[in-house]
């Protein structure tokens, strides 16, 4: 249970007793999407990504222990893109074990190198490039050069999340953020033949390896474009839809309900935002199951007297009060 704040000279102090971690066992992913619906329209997992360097996996949950005196519900991390961050994969891996350990659900994102540059990149030029229609069609179409090279890259890091798999924790697994938008080199294709193509083979190609553990997260940006469907790979795919906000500080009226007629009934989940919810936002868009906020956006873009808040919601589950 949460301990009450106390409040002093009109600033919001935390303390420094959490509720106590139920140690989670190997568990099934049917176990968490069961979870996450029966949360639904009552309450909300507090999440927080980490980002590179990938040698301190747990920085910014640390931040938010700091603040709160809380450990987030949720934590996420990357399987990152530079060869230093790549070099410390297994470091990223053995948080995720950790914080599954300690009572809090595993999310992690691939911010991959497009399969037209080396298997390690920088983020601009590798991550964040363009590729042309015609190349990354042949990304998505087997037996080519780039076809093939985009397979190696996937069975680089099924060794990785079979590790995880082996440790019987569930990672709520969101490759291919953002589809709808440009930046990255697979963004910005919509139709059968687009994203929603190259997320289809990466689940047929991990559930091949055994991967039953994944549990799939489609993902798109509140970009203005709208029309968010046309990326959906289809529910036999994705078993969780997500939002990441950055065009505003919260999703609007409009994106929840976007993202809830895509979903058709899945949970559905803010992948990333950089300003913490509000009751406000929680109590008007209440189906939200998990939110994470990312990483140096915790602190630079949020008050801790706004992170506490958020914390101590009583809608919000941190560490402790995520109970299956």
């Amino acid at each position: 249970m949460k301990i009450p704040r106390l409040l002093l000279a009109g600033t919001l102090l935390a303390t420094t007793v959490a509720a106590p971690a139920q140690a989670f066992p190997a568990t099934p992913k049917q176990t968490v999407l069961t979870y996450l619906r029966s949360i639904t329209g009552k309450n909300i997992v507090s999440g927080q990504h980490n980002k590179e360097p990938a040698a301190s996996p747990g920085q910014y949950t640390q931040q938010v222990r700091d603040i709160t005196g809380q450990w987030p519900g949720l934590w996420g991390g990357d399987l990152m893109f530079n060869a230093a961050d790549v070099a410390n994969r297994q470091r990223v891996v053995d948080q995720a074990k950790t914080e599954w350990a300690n009572g809090s659900l595993v999310a992690l994102t691939w911010h991959a190198c497009s399969p037209t540059v080396g298997a390690t990149c920088g983020f601009d030029g590798g991550v964040k490039t363009t590729i042309s229609n015609t190349q990354f069609q042949q990304v998505v179409t087997g037996g080519t050069a780039l076809s093939n090279t985009w397979r190696s890259r996937m069975a680089e890091v099924v060794p990785y999340l079979r590790q995880l798999k082996d440790a019987g924790v569930p990672v709520l697994w969101r490759p291919f953020h953002e589809m709808n938008e440009t930046w990255n080199w697979w963004g910005g294709r919509p139709g059968v033949n687009g994203g929603a193509k190259i997320f289809q083979q990466m689940r047929d190609y991990f559930d091949s390896q055994g991967l039953d553990n994944l549990i799939w997260v489609w993902n798109v940006q509140d970009n203005p474009n709208a029309n968010w469907s046309q990326y959906y790979p289809g529910g036999d795919y994705a078993d969780v839809v997500s939002l990441d906000v950055w065009y505003k500080n919260h999703p609007s009226s409009g994106d929840y309900q976007q993202i809830q007629s895509i979903a058709a009934g899945k949970p559905v989940a803010i992948a990333e935002m950089g300003k913490v919810p509000t009751a406000a936002l929680l109590n008007n868009q209440p189906n939200w199951t998990w939110f994470m906020i990312w990483s140096e956006q915790l602190r630079g873009s949020n008050t801790n007297a706004e992170i506490q808040t958020a914390y101590y919601l009583p809608r919000v589950f941190n560490q402790g009060e995520v109970r299956f």
